[in-house]
């Protein structure tokens, strides 16, 4: 059984920082994709970052020069280490896989197989 688990989230000042892990089961995700999104409250879930199978990143305008996405493939985890943090940070934080490892549409949730619970950040101004 495939399982994806976030961790790392809680509460923290603005300007601080949170590093969120994920760690990936049930198969070897060392050749997929794996990306980071959040949800708001009634908002969409929007990207936040990706990275490739082959390490290439990239990350929405917003958290650019703040958050950085890292992987370790020995162990199955991808990170996402946010520095300067600010309330509208405030969300639900997903990590996704997509089997496609690389390409277009890393950005759109639709692109993902698969998902975690999410881990809450939340973020005090």
């Amino acid at each position: 059984q495939v399982q994806l688990v976030e961790s790392g989230g809680g509460l923290v000042q603005a300007g601080g920082s949170l590093r969120l892990s994920c760690a990936a089961s049930g198969r070897t995700f060392s050749r997929d994709a794996m990306g980071w999104f959040r949800q708001a409250p009634g908002k969409e879930r929007d990207f936040v970052s990706a990275i490739s199978w082959r390490g290439s990143t990239y990350y929405a305008d917003s958290v650019k020069g703040r958050f950085t996405i890292s992987r370790d493939n020995a162990k199955n985890t991808v990170y996402l280490q946010m520095n300067s943090l600010k309330p509208e940070d405030t969300a639900v934080y997903y990590c996704a896989a997509d089997l496609l490892g690389d390409g277009m549409g890393l950005a759109f949730p639709s692109r993902y197989e698969y998902w975690g619970q999410g881990t809450q950040v939340t973020v005090s101004s």
